[in-house]
Parts: C-alpha cells; sequence; structure tokens
C-alpha cells in the first residue's frame, strides 16, 4: 500500500508538469504540434525499413468492451478507459522501433490512411481547456505502456491475487512476479501478456521510449469520423524518421 501511495504522489507531479505550458501566448491545441510522426502508420514494412524503422508486429489484442486503457499497466492499474470506443474483437499492434527502443505503438481497427487525426482522452477531458503547448496524455512510472480492454485490468487483478496466495508471507510486486518472464523473452522491449490462462483478455506491453515520462496517444480518423488507428508516440523520433535522432530538448 506505501509503494502505492509513493507511486500515485510522483504520478500527480508528473501530470501537473505535463499540462504546464510551454509557452502561454496563445491559447488552442494545435494537433499538428503534438506529434509529427502520424505519417508512421501510412507506410509499409519496406518504407520503414528505409527509414531506420523496424516494425514489429506484435499479434492481437482483444478487446472485449471495446473501452481501451492506454496507460502505463504498472504504474497505474486503475487508469480509466479513453472517451472514443470502438466495436469490441482483436486488433493488431504494431510497434515502432528506432535507436533500439520503442519510438511509437499503433493499434489498427480498418484499413485506410486517416483523413485527421484527434488526441485521445479520457471522460471529462476537454481539448478546448489546452493551452498552447499542453497535452493529454498518461504518465509513465515503470518504464512501460499498454494497450488492453478495460476489463482486462480485473484479470490483472485476479493475477496479482493468484501470485499472492502464492506467496503469502511476502510483497508480491507484478512485475518481477508476472510480467518479467513474458518480457524477457523479448528483451525486456515487449510482450502480449495474458493475465490469466484460458480467459479472454491479454495485454500489448510495450517499452516507453526513452522509460518515465507524459505521452499522448492520438485517434487517426477517416473522413467520417470513424476510427481507424491508436497511436501513442514517445517521442523518440521525429518526422516518421528513424535516420537522425532528435536533439534532447
Amino acid at each position: 500500500m506505501r509503494n502505492r501511495i509513493m507511486r500515485a504522489a510522483r504520478l500527480l507531479l508528473c501530470a501537473a508538469a505535463a499540462h504546464i505550458p510551454v509557452s502561454a501566448t496563445a491559447a488552442g491545441f494545435d494537433i499538428g504540434k503534438a506529434s509529427s510522426n502520424f505519417e508512421l502508420v501510412a507506410l509499409s514494412d519496406a518504407e520503414l525499413s528505409g527509414r531506420s524503422l523496424n516494425a514489429i508486429h506484435m499479434g492481437n489484442v482483444e478487446l472485449t468492451s471495446g473501452r481501451i486503457v492506454a496507460a502505463d499497466p504498472l504504474a497505474q492499474p486503475d487508469r480509466p478507459a479513453l472517451a472514443r470506443t470502438v466495436a469490441p474483437g482483436e486488433y493488431p499492434v504494431t510497434l515502432y522501433q528506432a535507436f533500439g527502443r520503442i519510438a511509437a505503438a499503433s493499434m489498427r481497427f480498418a484499413e485506410g490512411k486517416p483523413d485527421h487525426w484527434e488526441l485521445g482522452v479520457l471522460p471529462g477531458q476537454d481539448v478546448a481547456t489546452l493551452k498552447d503547448g499542453e497535452i493529454f496524455g498518461y504518465p509513465v512510472d515503470a518504464g512501460l505502456g499498454c494497450y488492453m480492454d478495460a476489463d482486462t485490468l480485473e484479470l490483472i487483478g485476479e493475477r496479482e491475487a493468484q501470485a499472492q496466495a502464492q506467496k503469502p508471507d511476502a510483497d508480491v510486486n507484478y512485475y518481477d512476479d508476472v510480467l518479467a518472464a513474458d518480457l524477457d523473452a523479448n528483451k525486456g522491449h515487449y510482450a502480449l501478456h495474458r493475465p490469466v490462462a484460458g480467459k479472454k483478455g491479454n495485454v500489448a506491453v510495450f517499452w516507453s521510449g526513452w522509460g518515465d515520462g507524459f505521452y499522448p496517444v492520438f485517434w487517426g480518423l477517416d473522413r467520417d469520423g470513424r476510427a481507424l488507428v491508436l497511436l501513442t508516440d514517445f517521442n523518440v523520433v521525429e518526422n516518421a524518421d528513424g535516420r537522425k535522432e532528435p536533439k534532447l530538448q
């Protein structure tokens, strides 16, 4: 419990820092300034390779309700789902790797190049309230990001209880006691994790770029406003190009 309280305090500090405007001279959110990497989802594997980017096709995430949680699964085990939903189903996740790190992660719902993009928000968040330089996103405190269905959160809790039952006299750490074995199979970079064997609902877990920080997610929409893809940008590359490492701000 003490560890969770300390972690929550760090997350509040992180979220507050992300909401401090870089510039207060202009109001309004500009999606074009939020990310320069939207083109990633429209490039073929060969085109990505030509830009020194490696595509990792993880497999499908099972969305049992269509309510998507994008978060650090260890730091925020109870984060709300995004306000926009999709039809329940199984959807492929692709990671984009550059400089030995996960630069971005996408989940694809339908084929096609997005006509426009919008910032992913939680219920109650309003993009119109953002000032220049501000953005909504999720804080990372364990070096990981993920995509999963909101229902899968209960399965993580169930798996944690199982692990605790096996070690009744010790504190259970979900990373060390459960998740690490899956991640180790892919050098710690990613895993398609199933919390409870035999139950539908899995988690695409991946390394969050340079580690801890605050990261936005974006919906790529078609002309009619239908969701085609969800993208998390970890700020490792610029302009969907891994041939030149961006300068740290």
